[in-house]
């Protein structure tokens, strides 16, 4: 009867999971594998092949996938670097009483539309903007600021739309981890980072996982942040989807594009997780504890000495 009643209420979850994610990616698929029949067309899937998938894997449109993965990459470890100092602080050195206020401040960017504060990094960032100038001002660069327009003012950007995604489950995961056993740690005899290394990290783990997959996935299909401040330098294959859906109408290779960027995402945090585990092997081997291990006097001495 309560097995029943699970699948009831998870009934409308699944249904909702099915129609607005299973269907349109399997629709996105199946239109990859068509072409675009004229020029009024958007797509046809009478003669099916992998044509469009090799169009996608064109020269031009490959170095767009390798500044799509450097961006991503490179976002998500800022995001990582910048993030973990500032959760750890608000779980764990900032007074109980103003976590609340913390938390809200990490949320304030998403009170405001994604593509009005991109934009405001463009006014920002502008070579005749009030950073450029106060920079000249100071002495600091001798002409305008020539940062819009390139990928660093896409990864500018991008660091700072994500950011919040790694604070807030990095948070959580430190706020999770309870006070008692980092006082242990410390009257055993480990200072600061060690137990920060060996106890607070490991147990927080999981907070680390959920901050960077959801900072990487979306990131690596964004494509409002390129568009406004990378411009051609900061090309990314979420721009080359988008175009081959609403401006080109070809949405066999707009399809194809999606599905390859999907299987890079896939294969990436694939990749990263075994180059994880693979690292993290000799400390978590070390430092198993083995529980009923015989004694090896016990052992080498014959069964009947040991009966009697």
């Amino acid at each position: 009867m309560r097995k029943s009643a699970g699948v009831a209420l998870a009934f409308p979850a699944w249904v909702w999971l099915l129609v607005f994610f299973v269907a349109p990616v399997g629709m996105v698929i199946w239109f990859s594998f068509g072409y675009k029949p004229g020029i009024f067309g958007t797509h046809a899937n009478d003669v099916l092949s992998f044509d469009r998938y090799v169009e996608a894997m064109s020269p031009t449109f490959f170095a767009t996938f390798q500044n799509t993965l450097w961006v991503g990459i490179a976002g998500t470890v800022i995001c990582l670097l910048v993030g973990l100092p500032v959760a750890y602080w608000m779980a764990v050195k900032a007074p109980p009483s103003r976590r609340g206020l913390l938390v809200a401040l990490v949320m304030v960017p998403f009170w405001t539309n994604f593509l009005v504060r991109t934009i405001g990094w463009q006014v920002i960032l502008a070579p005749e903007g009030w950073l450029s100038s106060t920079l000249q001002a100071v002495g600091l660069i001798d002409g305008p600021l020539d940062l819009l327009y390139t990928r660093g003012a896409v990864l500018l950007g991008v660091v700072y739309n994500y950011l919040p995604l790694m604070i807030l489950p990095l948070f959580v995961a430190f706020d999770r981890v309870s006070g008692p056993l980092r006082e242990a740690s410390k009257d055993l005899g480990a200072g600061r980072w060690t137990t920060f290394f060996r106890v607070t990290l490991p147990l927080a783990r999981p907070g680390v996982v959920a901050g960077v997959l959801l900072v990487f996935i979306p990131l690596m299909g964004d494509y409002i942040t390129a568009t406004v401040l990378g411009g051609a330098k900061g090309n990314m294959v979420g721009q080359l989807v988008a175009s081959q859906f609403q401006t080109a109408q070809n949405w066999a290779l707009g399809s194809a594009m999606a599905v390859l960027l999907i299987i890079v995402i896939m294969a990436t945090v694939a990749i990263g997780a075994g180059l994880v585990w693979l690292v993290t092997l000799p400390f978590r081997s070390r430092n198993r504890l083995v529980l009923g291990e015989p004694e090896p006097s016990a052992v080498s001495k014959p069964v009947e000495e040991v009966a009697a």
